[in-house]
């Protein structure tokens, strides 16, 4: 009875785990509620079957730690919401831990949730074309103000989506083309790579396309096979930035005349201007920060409205409260308005104890699929990208997803030995 109770578990948080890209894209309430109730499943089974080898995981005892300053931060600083919120922040890391060594160690069940991948980044590239072509998408909605294609969303998702759902669902069939193949091969993968660039240039977000095209990079330096290929794809992808101002105006307008404008004056731009502020609050509260979603609320606050001498950085003439918004569009920024120096520095040793793990013994002509989750975990912690909040949806559930499918297919999980019900 135990052990059906125990299948059941694992075949319910499945079911919910592999249809997640299509939520993260529809339905984000869902996908929350998704998020919470596989961390809440699996601490569960955790308990009851008294399985805790995955806590001694160096990256969950970072996360624990990470978790622990954040709640504490809340208490010092925030309010009763913000403690509450502190408290559940840890299902992301529990969510995680689930992947990695109950649902996702499965090898069968990590190849359809490619095969999901894969057709959710064709469903896009697909919808970005039918809103470029016809200048509407399957909604009836045009370009986004900025000029960005929508695709088959309702909101500017779709380059984010395309970035997350392309590289670990199509890239790993363009280096299999290119290794089985010959040249024959090689050229289709080249060709659709090439898809995927006109398409991000035709989408107009500029940190996905550059995300897109660092993950590229790094795929050429390690996949000799897909060098040429990939040098080709770059000159023709440049050649379509080239030829942007006539085929697609608003892109260019958005990637290239935009992009100028906010490095020619950084402190003076959105970003920019979000930087100063949250260097600002980190600077008066080093130790603590200002606690969960701090910096949404303490953002409209006029002794934050200067710039930083130390950095040479002064406050751009627009500042003010016109330089907020809800998040600082950076994790390590994020990091260190809610739980000030310490937890900056623990997210970084998260993130370098996830990447160790996740790199090890990669070897690209073996596993593409592994080589293209730790090239997207790689890419998605970026210090310098301009990011979404990591506290929401659909941001959280892409990284948690991309994370503990990247640790799921490492060695690591294969050592943990947590039996369930899928085996």
């Amino acid at each position: 009875m135990k052990q059906q109770a125990e299948q059941w578990m694992w075949r319910i948080a499945t079911g919910l785990v592999v249809p997640m890209p299509v939520l993260l894209l529809y339905a984000l309430a869902p996908a929350e509620i998704v998020v919470t109730v596989v961390a809440v499943l699996f601490g569960a089974r955790s308990i009851v079957t008294r399985h805790g080898n995955w806590l001694r995981q160096p990256w969950v005892i970072v996360a624990g730690l990470l978790w622990g300053q954040i709640i504490l931060s809340s208490m010092v600083m925030g309010d009763g919401h913000g403690r509450a919120q502190a408290v559940c922040f840890g299902r992301y890391f529990l969510f995680i831990a689930a992947l990695q060594v109950w649902i996702l160690p499965a090898a069968r069940i990590r190849a359809v949730l490619a095969r999901v991948y894969g057709s959710v980044a064709i469903w896009l590239v697909a919808g970005c074309w039918q809103q470029y072509i016809w200048g509407y998408n399957i909604w009836g909605y045009g370009r986004w103000a900025d000029g960005a294609l929508l695709g088959p969303l309702w909101a500017p998702r779709a380059g984010s989506g395309l970035f997350m759902t392309a590289l670990p669902g199509l890239f790993p069939a363009a280096i299999r083309l290119s290794q089985r193949e010959g040249a024959r091969g090689r050229v289709m993968a080249a060709a659709m790579l090439l898809g995927l660039v006109l398409t991000m240039v035709l989408v107009a977000q500029r940190m996905p396309l550059f995300l897109m095209l660092g993950g590229m990079g790094i795929v050429g330096v390690l996949v000799p096979r897909l060098r040429g290929g990939l040098v080709a794809v770059g000159l023709l992808g440049a050649g379509s930035v080239a030829l942007s101002p006539v085929l697609a105006p608003q892109a260019y307008h958005k990637l290239v005349v935009n992009f100028i404008a906010h490095m020619h004056a950084f402190a003076d731009s959105p970003y920019g201007m979000l930087f100063i502020r949250a260097g600002v609050m980190i600077q008066q509260h080093p130790w603590f920060g200002l606690g969960f979603d701090g910096f949404r609320h303490a953002c409209p606050d006029p002794v934050y409205f200067h710039g930083l001498p130390w950095l040479g950085v002064a406050e751009g003439p627009h500042g003010g409260a016109t330089g907020c918004n809800l998040h600082p569009h950076n994790y390590y920024l994020l990091m260190g308005t809610m739980g000030g120096l310490p937890a900056m520095g623990l997210f970084i040793a998260l993130v370098v104890c996830l990447l160790v793990t996740i790199w090890k013994d990669v070897v690209p002509t073996r596993d593409p699929q592994r080589l293209m989750l730790a090239v997207v975990v790689t890419l998605v912690f970026w210090p310098v990208a301009s990011t979404s909040s990591l506290l929401t949806q659909p941001t959280a559930g892409w990284l948690c997803m991309i994370a503990g499918w990247a640790l799921a297919a490492s060695p690591v999980a294969s050592r943990l030995q947590y039996v369930h019900g899928g085996d």
